[in-house]
C-alpha cells in the first residue's frame, strides 16, 4: 500500500518553525466533518496517528498553539485520502472564517474593509507564530486589495485555504460576494505569496 504523506514529507512538515492556534485545526476537522461526515474525519485522524502525531477532533483546543506541520499533514491528508481539490480547500477557508476566534474578536472593530485590512497583521500574528502579512495596496473606491504573506510556507493546499478565508473575512464586512487570488506563491518561486482582493 502507497504511503501517503512519505518519511521526507512528513520530516520536511514537523521541521517547519512556528505555531498556530488549534482553531485552525479544529476549523479543518470540522469542515471535514460536515462535509464528509465521522468517517471522513477518522480518516485523517488515523492518518496522524500512523505518522506518530496523533490528534483528535474533540481534544483539540482551540486557543493553545500546536505545531504547523499538523496543519500540513491535515491538509495533504485531505487531498491524498479525501481527493479534495483547490475549489474544495478554498470552501474550507470560507467555513473558517465563519468560525474563527480571532475574527469574531476582532469582527466589532470592522465598520469598513479598510479597518479590517489595516487589522490584518495583528489577526494573523494572534492565529499563527510566524509569518508577516503586509497591506502592500488597497483602495475602497475601486474595491480593492493586495495583501503579501512573508516568511511563511506550509503546503500547496494552505494557499487555496487562504484565497477562501480572505474572501469570507472580507465578505462579512461587505456583505456581498468577493473574488481573491494569488498572485504570488512560493510554490511557483516567488519570493513570498501575494493576494488580490476584490469586492
Amino acid at each position: 500500500m502507497e504511503e501517503v504523506i512519505s518519511k521526507e514529507e512528513l520530516n520536511k512538515l514537523m521541521e517547519l518553525r512556528g505555531e498556530s492556534r488549534g482553531i485552525s485545526l479544529k476549523g479543518e476537522l470540522k469542515f471535514i466533518l460536515n462535509d464528509q461526515g465521522k468517517d471522513g474525519v477518522e480518516k485523517i485522524e488515523k492518518l496522524t496517528t500512523e505518522l506518530g502525531y496523533p490528534i483528535k477532533h474533540e481534544e483539540i483546543k482551540a486557543m493553545d498553539f500546536y505545531p504547523l506541520g499538523l496543519e500540513g499533514i491535515i491538509l495533504l491528508g485531505a487531498r491524498r485520502i479525501l481527493g479534495y481539490d483547490d475549489e474544495k480547500f478554498q470552501e474550507m477557508g470560507k467555513f473558517e472564517s465563519k468560525m474563527s476566534i480571532v475574527v469574531k474578536l476582532f469582527m466589532k472593530y470592522f465598520y469598513s474593509v479598510e479597518k479590517l485590512i489595516k487589522k490584518v497583521s495583528d489577526m494573523w500574528g494572534k492565529s499563527c507564530t510566524v509569518g508577516e502579512f503586509k497591506i502592500i495596496e488597497h483602495s475602497e473606491e475601486k474595491r480593492f486589495a493586495i495583501l503579501r504573506l512573508e516568511k511563511f510556507e506550509l503546503v500547496p493546499a494552505h494557499c487555496q485555504n487562504l484565497i477562501g478565508y480572505l474572501s469570507g473575512v472580507v465578505q462579512m464586512v461587505v456583505g456581498r460576494a468577493v473574488v481573491c487570488e494569488e498572485t504570488k506563491c512560493t510554490f511557483r518561486g516567488d519570493e513570498y505569496h501575494e493576494f488580490l482582493v476584490k469586492w
